[in-house]
């Protein structure tokens, strides 16, 4: 007798198996999500979501972000939310604010504060992170960090009321150097570009390499300007070509989060090398290549709900929005009281597509998660690699362990 997909769904809700669980089992039968409940009105939880939108490009750019980045993800979360919420008869609302040009983030997070909002995703830099966090500490909101890969927000600058469902650079890095490690590549030429978050991805490269036994053979900082977005043959090209002229290396490492020139050093090295970092081969959350333990579903959901592929900043929305629902069908509240401390307890877990269930670190809030290495048109591997191993879990071979963080959360 053939038993429906609708039917294990209710069966996995009636054995208590968490609900997004019970939607990537659904996945797994081709059996679409059906649509979420009508909004209960004032009933909701309101969850917010700030961020900068994407300014258009000045010039057609074929690479050009889409101006919904990280917020698609985020409404694509709250469906899910009030999908999963339908059994603890929960709903959620989101309240979008795209802050303009000089607008402050503060003034925008204490006035839905005072509006009795608790939970806020952010797809801010990390000083407008700090900003909003510390504003609201006296308070019992949760920060949701979403957009900023710094180090130091899981260091020194980290706070008790925020968690980061981005990897921090640490983590992105130790995949690359785990993978390396792998192939047993393991002399980096680093080549360094002209901005401070450039210089934030080379130093936590650099740590990483350290970790795994890697040795930088040469580093050389980038001069040539933004080649890679170059409109046509320019003086400078020349010298480029010979940036990497009598250097041993396996591997050539860009540090470009700029996305200026990165994609320029591919296939212009003077020895034929693999290019690495920020371009070309990367360690990232999420991408469009990335199509099993339901990820495909996922992926076509977002693309009939946005018309487009969904991006890393997307799904990163979404992990910070699922998170509350997730923890509120587990402890059947919304209580953020109750929730808060719930999100570091072994108990706590969330469903994300990526083949095991993600869990926060308590010592620094940051999202437990495999990293997935991809070239542009293929994922390559996914850290933690096999073979590095842990006492706790193989997830936590990325990034600062607890022994090694400075973070005093307050």
């Amino acid at each position: 007798m053939r038993v429906s997909p609708s039917l294990l769904l209710a069966l996995a809700v009636l054995a208590n198996i968490p609900a997004a669980q019970a939607q990537e089992l659904r996945a797994a039968t081709g059996e679409s999500p059906p649509p979420p409940l009508p909004q209960a009105g004032g009933n909701d939880t309101h969850i917010a979501m700030i961020y900068r939108p994407v300014p258009a490009p000045s010039s057609y750019d074929a690479e050009a972000e889409p101006e919904d980045l990280g917020v698609a993800g985020a409404r694509m979360a709250v469906k899910d939310n009030n999908t999963t919420g339908r059994f603890t008869k929960q709903t959620y609302a989101l309240d979008e604010v795209a802050l303009e040009a000089g607008q402050d983030a503060v003034a925008a997070a204490k006035e839905l504060a005072a509006k009795g909002v608790k939970y806020f995703a952010l797809t801010l830099p990390a000083d407008e992170v700090l900003a909003v966090a510390d504003a609201l500490k006296d308070g019992d909101a949760v920060v949701l960090n979403a957009g900023a890969p710094d180090d130091r927000l899981r260091g020194a600058d980290c706070r008790a009321n925020v968690f980061h469902t981005i990897p921090s650079r640490a983590m992105q890095t130790d995949a690359l150097a785990q993978y390396m490690t792998l192939m047993r590549w393991r002399k980096i030429f680093l080549i360094v570009g002209p901005s401070e978050r450039d210089k934030a991805y080379a130093d936590a490269l650099k740590n990483s390499a350290k970790k795994f036994g890697l040795k930088i053979t040469a580093e050389k900082p980038w001069t040539f300007g933004p080649l890679a977005k170059a409109r046509g043959d320019t003086p400078t090209r020349a010298e480029a070509m010979v940036f990497t002229r009598g250097l041993d290396y396996d591997m050539a490492i860009v540090a470009d989060e700029e996305g200026d020139w990165g994609d320029y050093v591919p296939f212009r090295t003077v020895d034929p090398r693999p290019v690495a970092g920020t371009q070309g081969l990367i360690a990232t959350t999420w991408h469009p290549t990335l199509e099993t333990w339901g990820a495909a579903q996922a992926q076509n959901r977002f693309r009939r709900q946005t018309g487009r592929l969904m991006r890393p900043l997307d799904y990163q929305a979404w992990a910070a929005i699922r998170t509350v629902g997730e923890a509120a069908t587990q402890k059947k509240t919304t209580d953020v009281g109750v929730l808060r401390p719930y999100l570091t307890t072994p108990e706590f877990s969330l469903p994300a597509y990526k083949g095991v269930s993600l869990t926060f670190r308590p010592w620094d809030h940051q999202l437990r998660q495999p990293v997935i290495v991809v070239q542009p048109k293929a994922m390559v591997s996914v850290a933690p690699e096999q073979g590095f191993i842990h006492q706790r879990t193989p997830l936590d071979t990325l990034g600062t362990d607890e022994p090694e963080t400075t973070c005093k959360l307050k």
